[in-house]
């Protein structure tokens, strides 16, 4: 097929090359405009953007250049946008969703299927519609959620579930899509905020904050990433420390493996210890 893409990080890369690999005709990319990145704030193309432009292919940031470019088909995978009617009108779209829609409609699904706590999550191929991914759905598959799995682990599952699934479908021919059902979520997009740990809940979700990246907390009044934990069934006083387990709500605790330290590169936390020498009993999450 003679295809537009439109997609922006990292997420989006395989799929587009896959496409490509596959014998399509990508006849151009569509992908938010660069950027400034890194210390230096230079400006930086995507990473579709430089997918495309190593393989040849015209790249644009502006979605309207779809309408003329005479393709078939737009394929929008965490392009990072809403399509406009005007375009769905001239050009049908799908959209690969990483979720089990309706739940978790909208930017961050993954992140949210995780800190929810949710045991299953999967991928949509789905018809692309004006609404926030509300359109009708060609194809699905589905995944566990391990206890430990991170963030970008889980995100790297479903990119390569989600890239079989697309070009499988596009091979077969679309067939028809049916409407989704059940109750629908909405996955807004994370808030700094939600980095910081909270250690008034249960480890386990603590834990899930953990899996995230970026999750932070305060030790003597300096931020303190965790990298790595474990969740116990019993720790420490709430909010304290003893040896490497923080106290969480419910009488549960927080076994810390990998933590980066404020100005500092990553260490095992037994390392921290062993330098900090924080005493049974000290608080964290702390001014």
């Amino acid at each position: 097929m003679r295809l537009a893409f439109l997609g922006t990080p990292e997420a989006a890369v395989r799929p587009l090359e896959a496409l490509v690999a596959a014998g399509h005709d990508v006849a151009i990319v569509v992908s938010q405009p660069d950027r400034k990145r890194g210390r230096g704030g230079t400006l930086e193309p995507s990473p579709v953007k430089s997918a495309a432009q190593r393989a040849g292919i015209p790249v644009t940031d502006r979605v309207d250049d779809v309408v003329d470019a005479g393709v078939e088909l737009g394929v929008v995978v965490a392009f990072g946008k809403l399509i406009k009617a005007h375009v769905l009108d001239a050009v049908p779209m799908v959209n690969l969703h990483f979720s089990l829609l309706p739940r978790w409609r909208g930017a961050a699904p993954v992140e949210r299927a995780l800190l929810a706590g949710d045991r299953e999550t999967g991928v949509c191929l789905m018809a692309l519609d004006p609404g926030l991914d509300t359109g009708p759905v060609y194809a699905t598959v589905r995944t566990p959620i391990a206890d430990n799995e991170s963030v970008d682990a889980l995100r790297s599952r479903l990119v390569d579930l989600g890239t079989r699934l697309l070009v499988e479908e596009l091979d077969a021919g679309l067939g028809v899509a049916v409407a989704q059902e059940g109750e629908a979520t909405y996955a807004a997009k994370l808030d700094p905020s939600e980095r910081s740990l909270d250690f008034t809940k249960p480890a386990v979700e603590v834990h899930r904050t953990v899996r995230l990246g970026r999750a932070w907390t305060t030790f003597r009044g300096e931020r303190l990433q965790v990298v790595e934990a474990r969740p116990l069934d019993q720790g420490p006083e709430l909010g304290t420390i003893d040896g490497l387990v923080i106290g969480c709500g419910g009488g549960t605790g927080l076994e810390l493996l990998t933590v980066k330290p404020a100005g500092k590169g990553e260490q095992t936390a037994s390392a921290w210890r062993n330098g900090n020498r924080p005493q049974n009993g000290e608080g964290v999450g702390r001014s």
